[in-house]
Order: C-alpha cells, then structure tokens, then sequence
C-alpha cells in the first residue's frame, strides 16, 4: 500500500507520525452536540413498548437489538427523550463495565432509546459519521481510553474524558475514499469471520450429535434395540440397562463454602470451583485454592480426580465439566462419582443432556437441579468394557473436532487483528488509500 509523502509528530505518543496536511484535535471538536448519555434512572421494563437499549446490545460495532434491556412505556419515553432522542449515524460508546471501549452506530430510523451506560457521538459538520466510527474503533483511540479510565467496582471513563481525547482528522474531502475503503475491506473481514463463526457451530453441532449418538446408541450401529421407556434417551442396545442415576454414582454431594473468616481456609494448593469455572469442559485448576484444613474442617467438599461436576442452580445450571485433577467447588455445584461405573462415559452423558435437565428442573426464579433430582434421573448403563470403548472413541472424536474448533477459532482471531490493524493504520495516515 501506499503512503504518505511527508508527515509529522502528532505529539501523541500512542499514535505517532501522521501526514503532514492532517490535523490533531479533540473529539468534542468535530461533534454537533456535546457528547451525552441515557436517563441514570431506571424505568419500569414492560414485555412491548419502545426498545430500551444498553451496553449489552453493543455487539461487533453494531446494536443488536435482540439484546435489549426490555421495552419502555410511551410515558417514559417521552421523558427521556427530553434529554436525548436517537439519530441515524449516531454513535454509542460503553462507558462503564467490562466492555466499556466497545462502539456501535445507529443504523436505523426506527424509534428506541438508550440507558446511561452508553455515551452519545454525533458528528459536526466537519467529520463524516462514518470516519469518525472508525476512529472510536481504532486501536489508538482505544488506547487513550484505557490509559484515562477509572476503576470503582469497575471500570468506567467518563464523557468529560471522552470529549477532550484527541482524534486525527484528515481533510473533508479525504474522509470519504478512507471510509469508503474501510467500509469494503471491513466488509469483506466481517465476512470471512462470519463464515469461520458459522464453521465453528456446525463443527459444535456435529460434536454434540457424535457424542448423543455413542452415549445412548453404542458403537455398533447393527446392534439389536430396545425402547428405553426414558423420553429423552430413545431407544438403545437390547443388552444396556436404564437405572436411576442415584445407583450409578456411590458419591453424590453438594459443596461448600469455606468462611473467609478464616484466613486459613485459603491459604492452600486445592483447586476451588465455581459455576464461571466450569465454562471449561475439562477441569484441571482454579483461580481459587483452599488448604487441606478447610478439608479436614469439613468446611468444604473433596472429590478426587474423575469426577462429574454440574452447577444445580442459576443461569447456567445443567453446565457440566470433568474433574481430572482432585478438587472442591463451591454450592451452586454438585459433585459425582462412582466407583464401579466408568465416570468418564456418565461426563459425556451428563453434558449432552443439559438442556433435558433444564427441561425438567424445578423452577422459582432460576432453574433448580438439586441432589434430589439428580438421584431421580435416568441414565443409560453400557456394560463396562462399551463405557471404556465409548470413552475412547469420544475422546479421539472429540479431540479432533476440538482441534479444529481451535484452528477456527485462531483465524478468527488474526482476522479481527488483521481488522483492527488495517483501520489503525489508515486512520492514522500511515497508509494512504486516496
């Protein structure tokens, strides 16, 4: 690509060289109005109204608004709209929470409204929407707010910060061959990511039927079968018997909580779970430890390595993970372990079924798998020697789809650097598209 014949210090560290006929200046420079923000109070959130729109609807630079908060009333929203009514190509920037940095712009006429997690950039008549997008999407622009953020119970900058960063700006009459380049290349990278995302869910899709069809069929697909009478087992081998889970697994146990009180208690090499933990298929550590005395206290559970944990309660109940290395957990997790049964084989069972335990869990607010419904389920039992087989082939199977799940995974990781790098670069004039 081409650059630039002269260029200057742009006097910020962080973005450096920029051609010689661009400017540097603060954001609230080239803006119509001074950046704001949604209503700080919260509304009563209705099943239709107006959208309501927050941080969580800020995916991928756009808004997703099968993620909203909820809905508004007609009342309500004219009350909000007294401080700000949204626009097209107007521009969202979280300012608060994990994904504070994150942008979207407006890309509709339809009628909604924000919440105060989100910061309002509407551009002047001296900068293109679109330009100015790609700017508060650059890594140089990221860069300035994550060095003038602040940390309370997280972080957060706030729009007097935002309005007096500063930006590169090229003529007006450039803006729009740079935004009109971005547009295409950006386009043809989301795409390129799509695809691989879209890879990715059906290569999870053929692991979770390859993993359902060993589980409760066998590995000999010429076997002679048998209804289950289980619903959601199906038919099986004529041979596998159906039990209730509770005489599968002599150790059945939900865990604890050691009081932090007790400095102790924490002072170990245990590895301690909870729920966020068991994201992982595989268990082998934790950022949390106990000691043995929170053990031998009984202020906490043990179960060795090879066993079954699946959190019992909230929003991901039924999630399930495999324990290869002895653990404890905290009690929103229940543990299994047999010692006759082949654990491994009952890992695979468990997780496939996850949304069956979900169907037919206990509900208040939350779903509910508690020990007592845990014992009530059915299960199929392969003889022995089918559960090591089983294990075996899903273990090869599974390694493989996992390996390329990986290889997915990484591309889309170099496209989205590849992504930012490029509006970096030609924000910034160190490569030259016009």
């Amino acid at each position: 690509m081409q650059t630039y014949t002269h260029y200057k210090d742009s006097g910020i560290d962080w973005i450096g060289q920029i051609p010689e006929h661009w400017e540097v200046s603060k954001v609230k420079n080239y803006l119509e109005i001074p950046i704001t923000d949604g209503p700080h109070t919260t509304p009563i959130l209705l099943d239709e109204g107006i959208p309501f729109i927050s941080a969580e609807s800020i995916k991928n630079g756009k808004i997703d608004f099968s993620k909203k908060r909820g809905n508004i009333s007609e009342e309500d929203y004219k009350l909000f709209s007294q401080k700000y009514v949204p626009q097209r190509n107007d521009i969202y920037m979280i300012k608060s929470g994990a994904t504070t940095g994150n942008i979207a712009m407006v890309e509709t006429d339809d009628i909604f409204t924000i919440w105060s997690p989100l910061a309002v950039f509407r551009t002047g008549k001296k900068i293109l929407p679109r330009l100015l997008y790609n700017v508060l999407s650059s890594g140089y622009f990221r860069r300035g707010v994550e060095l003038n953020w602040s940390f309370g119970t997280q972080q957060n900058i706030g729009m007097g910060i935002l309005s007096n960063l500063f930006i590169t700006i090229p003529p007006i009459q450039e803006q729009e061959a740079i935004a009109n380049f971005l547009d295409r290349k950006t386009a043809k990278i989301d795409a390129l990511v799509q695809t691989k995302e879209q890879q990715i869910e059906k290569l999870k899709e053929l692991r979770q039927a390859k993993i359902h069809q060993a589980v409760t069929k066998g590995l000999d697909a010429h076997v002679p079968t048998k209804d289950s009478r289980v619903p959601w087992i199906g038919e099986i081998p004529e041979h596998w018997e159906v039990k209730k889970l509770k005489y599968i697994f002599d150790k059945i146990q939900t865990g604890t909580t050691p009081s932090t009180l007790n400095e102790k208690y924490f002072n170990g090499e245990i590895p301690w779970y909870n729920p966020k933990d068991l994201n992982n298929e595989i268990l082998v550590d934790s950022e949390k430890k106990i000691s043995d005395l929170a053990i031998s206290d009984g202020s906490a559970k043990i179960f060795d390595n090879d066993s079954i944990l699946i959190v019992g309660i909230g929003a991901t109940a039924g999630k399930t993970s495999y324990l290869k290395k002895r653990g404890s957990f905290n009690q929103q997790i229940t543990g299994f372990h047999s010692k006759i049964f082949f654990n491994k084989y009952y890992f695979y069972h468990l997780k496939s079924i996850g949304n069956v335990m979900l169907s037919l869990a206990q509900f208040t607010t939350l779903p509910i798998l508690n020990n007592e419904f845990f014992k009530k389920l059915y299960l199929p039992i392969p003889p022995i020697q089918e559960q090591e087989q089983i294990v075996a082939y899903l273990d090869e199977v599974t390694g493989k789809i996992d390996q390329a799940i990986a290889q997915k995974q990484e591309q889309i990781t170099k496209l989205k650097e590849y992504k930012q790098s490029l509006i970096n670069d030609v924000v910034t004039g160190k490569v030259k598209v016009c």
